[in-house]
């Protein structure tokens, strides 16, 4: 039998405060947030995210509904990324996400120059991310430490548009058959990339 996830009713008297939801307490917090974030409501958690975000972004194309774009999410939430984007589609597949989008300042941008005037604007560099030629390793690549790390549609990868916008392309080596990877798996792989350049562990 599986073990069941988080944490039942809080013992009474319940601890005070505007960041605990009060259902949570009387009912259970069975979400998938870590034990820091047990009780706390929703707006709470963004909030506290805000203070600590890291400076880069994520950017992924959906011209054809991608189904990596929740797990896309999830991972930038893991990775406390300031922000995703989602180009072209306004909808995407949310289940991959597991309700972490709620956390995540989620952004959508029409087309690729839209993205790339709104990171011009920011003066945030995008970084493209796909096995081109030429594409220089993301293994040995110098990331910024603010940038927007851009990833294309699973199947064709970034488009010309997206090429276009990038200041750099970055490939992940790979040892195997395959010709590519899984955009999500991709995308986790970048973020890590940065976090190992850039971040500081949590104690």
């Amino acid at each position: 039998m599986s073990e069941e996830i988080g944490v039942g009713p809080h013992p009474e008297p319940w601890p005070a405060g505007e960041h605990l939801d009060r259902e949570l307490l009387r009912d259970g917090d069975r979400r998938n947030v870590i034990d820091r974030y047990r009780y706390w409501n929703v707006e709470a958690i963004r909030a506290d995210l805000d203070d600590r975000r890291h400076p880069f972004h994520v950017a992924i194309e959906n011209w054809e509904h991608d189904r990596n774009i929740g797990t896309v999410v999830r991972t930038a939430n893991a990775f406390a990324a300031a922000e995703v984007h989602i180009v072209g589609r306004r909808r995407w597949n949310r289940r991959g996400a597991m309700m972490t989008d709620v956390y995540q300042h989620v952004r959508h941008h029409a087309s690729v120059e839209d993205l790339a005037a709104w990171a011009s604007a920011e003066g945030l560099p995008i970084v493209g991310v796909d096995n081109l030629p030429g594409a220089e390793p993301l293994e040995t690549a110098e990331l910024p430490e603010r940038c927007v790390l851009l990833f294309g549609q699973e199947g064709p990868g970034l488009s010309e548009a997206a090429r276009v916008a990038a200041a750099q392309v970055l490939s992940i080596s790979q040892f195997g058959s395959t010709r590519s990877i899984n955009a999500g798996v991709a995308a986790g792989i970048a973020m890590h990339t940065w976090i190992r350049l850039w971040s500081t562990p949590l104690s």
